[in-house]
């Protein structure tokens, strides 16, 4: 069912604390932790507790946890001192689009120089 935990979810299974993180940020409805395959210096994920496959059926479900998603991205970057330098938020949406584990997630990279366009 849309937004219970999935036993197939590695993300799930991350906010149920079955699998480790380095977790650098934590609210009641997201988590926020490092990428263990980092594409830049600074490379957090944030995800809602509840389980969506992508940000937009997170978003038509349940809009206030997808805002919490962005808050906390943005919260994560001031705590990462990536503001004054630049940062970037990426939501993949699919497959084609690189999305590889399919519960919504917030890409936040920074710590370099990031060409656009991307990929």
């Amino acid at each position: 069912m849309a937004g219970e935990p999935q036993a197939d979810c590695l993300f799930c299974k991350i906010v149920s604390g079955e699998v480790p993180a380095t977790v650098v940020r934590e609210t009641d409805t997201t988590v926020a932790f490092r990428d263990i395959n980092p594409q830049a210096p600074t490379h957090i994920l944030v995800i809602p507790k509840v389980h969506y496959p992508d940000a937009t059926s997170l978003a038509a479900a349940e809009p206030q946890v997808a805002a919490d998603v962005l808050r906390e991205a943005g919260a994560g970057a001031v705590d990462e001192k990536l503001v004054e330098t630049g940062y970037r938020v990426v939501f993949n949406t699919g497959s084609g689009a690189g999305q590889t584990v399919f519960h919504a997630h917030a890409h936040v990279l920074g710590g370099r120089g990031l060409n656009w366009p991307p990929g």
